[in-house]
């Protein structure tokens, strides 16, 4: 079993990159016919629906959503969800029915092919540079102005820990107050069965990913931010900790 879950992580990931060599004609495409943000929402939506349709269907691996009947999708949100593998964006992209825009790391933009897209796709911070946090604060602000969705991992980066949460940032809760934008936890449940990223593991299965109602910002001030932090928390622990 381990030695086929590897080779199925090989297979995985060799079919990622050839899937993203492929799509960059059609975004290139996309980009010359279309106007600026007109262009960008359609890749965006490309590679959120019909590319990671494509991947899971040839990587055997379903999502299974639960309660989006919650929420509109045609609302802007500051989204958050837990994040434990390599796997959680695509899986994040597919699950939610409309488009938003990652706050992604700086670095991805080194890996090759991929690092591309997520320059062109994702608004991006340096998190050790303070100038380039405020300007990804200005960034994720506009989109929500314009009525698109945010998307950010309150742990920052993978939790590679034995806890089910690893700690919580507070800039996507501060985001969410100050723009008054409501905040819909998205939490991944059961996702070292399909994949472990501490090694090359891969193998199909299913991917149960539950919605939690919007958490509603608008009365908030700057000094309830650990407040609703700490129960995006609990709900997310929630889900993570009770048998599904």
């Amino acid at each position: 079993m381990r030695i086929f879950r590897f080779i199925w992580a090989v297979y995985g990931a060799l079919l990622f990159l050839l899937m993203m060599l492929l799509s960059i004609p059609y975004i290139l495409l996309i980009m010359a016919i279309s106007p600026g943000k007109r262009a960008l929402r359609r890749n965006i939506w490309y590679l959120h629906h019909p590319f990671s349709d494509t991947f899971f269907f040839l990587t055997g691996i379903r999502i299974r959503p639960h309660g989006r009947e919650l929420f509109d999708a045609k609302q802007s949100y500051v989204i958050v969800s837990n994040h434990r593998s390599s796997l959680d964006f695509i899986a994040n992209a597919k699950s939610f029915p409309g488009i938003f825009r990652f706050l992604a790391k700086d670095e991805l933009k080194k890996v090759p092919i991929f690092g591309w897209v997520v320059k062109k796709m994702c608004l991006t911070v340096d998190r050790k540079s303070a100038i380039s946090r405020a300007r990804s604060v200005v960034a994720m602000k506009k989109e929500l102005e314009e009525g698109v969705s945010v998307f950010i991992y309150p742990e920052g980066s993978r939790n590679r820990s034995d806890e089910p949460l690893g700690h919580f940032y507070d800039g996507a809760f501060k985001i969410a107050v100050q723009t008054g934008a409501p905040v819909l936890v998205m939490t991944i449940v059961n996702v070292e069965k399909v994949c472990d990223s501490s090694k090359m593991d891969l193998c199909p299965g299913v991917l149960n990913i539950y919605y939690d109602a919007p958490i509603p910002t608008k009365d908030m001030k700057a000094d309830d931010v650990d407040t609703l932090k700490n129960l995006v928390r609990e709900k997310m622990l929630a889900h993570l900790t009770q048998p599904k």
